[in-house]
């Protein structure tokens, strides 16, 4: 039903994701938690368009979530580390 709530677990789900990317420093993972991360919080933010309920707060938490994932992919690229995750190693 589209005047649902956003659900408890939905909300955990992208967030689980995005802590574990900021507190994950093994090389071969972070590429992965990166774009897992990138995908959650997308996926969240499109829910979220559909209810019609005040979720600003959320909403908010999930532009600083996905700008500072996407800083951090940033960073990695430019200093030539975890290519993955800027999609430029494959």
């Amino acid at each position: 039903m589209v005047n649902e709530a956003p659900q408890a677990w939905q909300t955990e789900d992208w967030n689980d994701i995005y802590m574990a990317v900021l507190l994950d420093g093994d090389p071969d993972t972070v590429p992965f938690l990166i774009r897992e991360a990138e995908r959650a919080i997308i996926e969240r933010a499109r829910d979220l368009f559909q209810v019609s309920c005040d979720i600003l707060e959320e909403e908010e938490a999930l532009n600083d979530a996905l700008y500072a994932v996407r800083g951090l992919k940033s960073c990695l690229a430019v200093h030539g580390r975890f290519t993955e995750a800027a999609g430029q190693g494959r």
